[in-house]
């Protein structure tokens, strides 16, 4: 197996003052993604679908409506898009405050996209994040925090998915990305095979003021899942992973059929 290709320097905190980003979380806040999103959608997908052959299992997991946040693990660039290319559903995303420039700012805040300033407090974050929620939106939020360098997922969660599914008691969908770690290797011409697999969601009592011992516990459930799935695509791979889940249905509809007629 091929090495992974570097990755830059990781850039932790951004010079510009709040008020920089203000306009940008009132898009999102008041807005939803207009055309912009379809088009990156589209050009990402065909991208996706062809150079990675990239497939995805159990879409059905995410609900067609309400609010929901999706978690998927984190590896590259190009797994919000990878995530997202496969539900009909408008995702919002988190994205480092850093990327918030000319020209490919445009694309961001069109797009749905809003900041989160990394190494700050940054409640602005938060606040979007529980607006979009409470218009019954979906947000993409990475558990893990920053991408993966070392091409496994990690072990220990960042709490804030949990702060966020205690404080709105909207479901999280854990999302298992495969093979997009090696995504960076495309100087090299090397193209992985990517397979996204969505877990069944998971929820929680909604808390006013959570602690953060609750916080990190719900985001360590979150990640555990997360690592669950990853492992299953890790140790059987995509067609394994689908006879598994075509015969968990099977015998899920038997079961029904069974209670039907009892």
């Amino acid at each position: 197996m091929s090495e992974l290709a570097p990755m830059r320097e990781q850039v932790y905190t951004d010079p510009r003052p709040k008020e920089h980003f203000d306009r940008f979380h009132e898009r999102s806040r008041s807005r939803e993604p207009d055309w912009t999103y379809e088009m990156t959608r589209v050009l990402t997908s065909l991208y996706g679908y062809t150079l990675l052959r990239a497939r995805a299992i159990s879409t059905e997991k995410v609900p067609g409506r309400g609010a929901v946040i999706l978690a998927p693990n984190h590896f590259s660039f190009m797994d919000h898009f990878l995530m997202g290319a496969y539900i009909r559903r408008k995702v919002r995303f988190m994205a480092k405050s850093q990327l918030f420039k000319r020209p490919m700012q445009f694309v961001y805040t069109h797009g749905g996209v809003f900041p989160v300033r990394r190494g700050a407090r940054d409640e602005e974050t938060f606040i979007t994040a529980r607006t979009v929620l409470a218009r019954q939106g979906a947000i993409a939020m990475y558990c893990e925090g920053g991408r993966s360098r070392t091409g496994k997922v990690a072990e220990q969660a960042k709490r804030g998915i949990g702060r966020l599914a205690l404080e709105t008691g909207a479901p999280v969908v854990p999302i298992a990305i495969y093979g997009s770690s090696r995504i960076r290797n495309w100087k090299r011409l090397q193209f992985p095979k990517v397979t996204v697999q969505y877990g069944d969601a998971m929820r929680w009592e909604a808390i006013e003021h959570p602690t953060r011992e609750q916080q990190q516990a719900v985001a360590d459930q979150v990640l555990a899942e997360i690592r669950r799935l990853y492992a299953g695509l890790e140790e059987y791979g995509r067609m394994g992973v689908l006879r598994r889940v075509r015969e968990q249905r099977r015998a899920e509809r038997r079961a029904h059929d069974g209670a039907a007629v009892a």
